[in-house]
C-alpha cells in the first residue's frame, strides 16, 4: 500500500525548510552539547539527564527525517484563487442548513490542518466541497456514500495570514 503524498504549497515548504535549517544549526548542536555533559556525571545506569538528553536528540533527529521525507515526496500545490473564489488560505463563513447556524474556517492544507482551531483542510470533505466556490453558492458537502449536507457560503476573506504552524506528529 503506497502511502498518500502530502500537498504542500511554496509556503508550506519553506516553514519546513525552516524547521529543517532551526533543528540542524541550533537544536541539534544544542542537545549533543546536553548529552555530553550528562555523560560526564559518571554512572549511565542511574543517570537520568542523560537518557532524557539522549530521548530529547532521538525525537529531533526523527522530526527532521520525517520532514526531509516529507519534502521528498510531496506534491506542490498553488495557494492562489480567484478574487470571488474560496481557495486555500481563506477564511470562509459557511452556513449549514441543518443545523441553522454559520461556522468560520480557514481553509488550509493537510499538514496544517487543526479542527479544534478551525482550519480545515482542503482535501477534507468541506474543503474538497468549497474549494473554487463563490460568495452565495449552495454546496454539497459529501462525507461518504450515505451522508452529505449543504452549507452556503455567506463570506470569503482573502486578508487570512499565513501563519500556522506546521502539524508535530
Amino acid at each position: 500500500m503506497s502511502e498518500k503524498r502530502a500537498q504542500l504549497t511554496r509556503s508550506d515548504i519553506e516553514k519546513i525548510e525552516a524547521e529543517i535549517d532551526e533543528r540542524k544549526l541550533v537544536t541539534r548542536p544544542q542537545l549533543i552539547k546536553e548529552v555530553q555533559e550528562a555523560r560526564a556525571q559518571g554512572d549511565l545506569s542511574e543517570n537520568f539527564e542523560y537518557y532524557a538528553a539522549k530521548k530529547a536528540k532521538n525525537e529531533n533527529e526523527s522530526r527532521i527525517r520525517y520532514l526531509e521525507g516529507m519534502l521528498r515526496t510531496a506534491r506542490v500545490i498553488s495557494d492562489s484563487s480567484a478574487d470571488d473564489e474560496v481557495g486555500i488560505n481563506n477564511t470562509v463563513t459557511l452556513y449549514f442548513e441543518e443545523d441553522d447556524e454559520e461556522q468560520v474556517y480557514k481553509i488550509v492544507t493537510s499538514i496544517r490542518g487543526n479542527s479544534l482551531e478551525d482550519r480545515i483542510s482542503n482535501e477534507s470533505p468541506i474543503g474538497r466541497a468549497i474549494i473554487g466556490h463563490k460568495v452565495g453558492d449552495r454546496v454539497k458537502v459529501t462525507v461518504n456514500d450515505n451522508i452529505s449536507y449543504f452549507v452556503t457560503i455567506r463570506n470569503i476573506d482573502k486578508t487570512s495570514t499565513d501563519d500556522d504552524e506546521i502539524k508535530k506528529f
